[in-house]
């Protein structure tokens, strides 16, 4: 790849620069493109996304000639032009540009038992892992509805560690057509609330689920909670007040998951 005499791209290069468009949504949703940055995101990429290119630096080459290997387009890159092209502090220097990878929502839910959704979610770090999640949990699809963030933002890419391209991905803005839909598709909708009469410990699962998660701050708005068939909450047997989204998504959805596999 690093051919004797040809120069690396630097910063200034064109496709450098086009690729670094890449960390504003706005560029994502106008090419359709966006940015998996580091060994574990491009991997997932490769072997389950769409890759058009592939920015790597001669010591990220050396280090992973696999993934160079399984590109469809390598292009060499300066230590200064991958730190460009990384919004973290101490960058891998491989970073791919991949197609976007959410999909129509009546695509995802299709045959699912095990759905996670995320309504107004802000901060792309709980989003991300939220999504890691639930594909550890073998959900069947992340649904993002209102206002949540996107999950091609970078540092939700990183947060699901690739994630982002294992399980099935929809976007709606529209939330009480997500909620629609969801009865359509014959799930059980099931709201994380902290102060719900009815605690986890007592909910029976059997049926298909999809567990549905509100804003950090805010959680879910009383019509969310009027429309879904049940708001349940997790019990602290402790001195917390509470968990954070990450914590409650990772308790709710196991615990569907486990009953769904005894």
């Amino acid at each position: 790849m690093f051919r004797p005499g040809a120069d690396p791209f630097t910063e200034r290069t064109p496709r450098v620069v086009a690729a670094r468009k890449l960390t504003r949504r706005a560029e994502r949703e106008k090419t359709g493109r966006f940015l998996a940055e580091g060994v574990n995101a491009v991997t997932s990429a490769l072997s389950h996304g769409t890759v058009h290119e592939l920015f790597v630096t001669e010591r990220a080459a050396a280090a992973h000639p696999e993934l160079v290997a399984a590109a469809p387009r390598v292009s060499p890159i300066t230590d200064r032009a991958a730190a460009g092209l990384s919004e973290t502090v101490t960058p891998q220097g491989i970073i791919a540009v991949c197609s976007l990878v959410d999909r129509p929502l009546e695509t995802v839910l299709d045959s699912a038992r095990l759905v996670v959704v995320l309504v107004d979610v802000a901060e792309p770090g709980n989003a991300g892992t939220v999504i890691r999640v639930a594909d550890a949990a073998g959900a069947d699809a992340v649904v993002l509805a209102g206002d949540t963030v996107d999950p091609h933002n970078g540092k939700s890419v990183r947060a699901a560690a690739g994630s982002t391209f294992q399980v099935p991905l929809a976007r709606a803005r529209d939330i009480p057509s997500v909620l629609t839909a969801l009865r359509s598709a014959g799930l059980r909708t099931l709201a994380a609330h902290g102060y719900a009469a009815t605690s986890l410990e007592t909910v029976h699962f059997g049926d298909p689920v999809a567990w549905i998660f509100g804003n950090e701050a805010h959680g879910l708005s009383e019509h969310v909670l009027a429309a879904v068939d049940e708001a349940v909450r997790i019990p602290l047997y402790g001195k917390a007040e509470s968990l954070n989204l990450a914590t409650a998504a990772a308790v709710c959805v196991y615990t569907a998951a486990m009953a769904a596999h005894r």
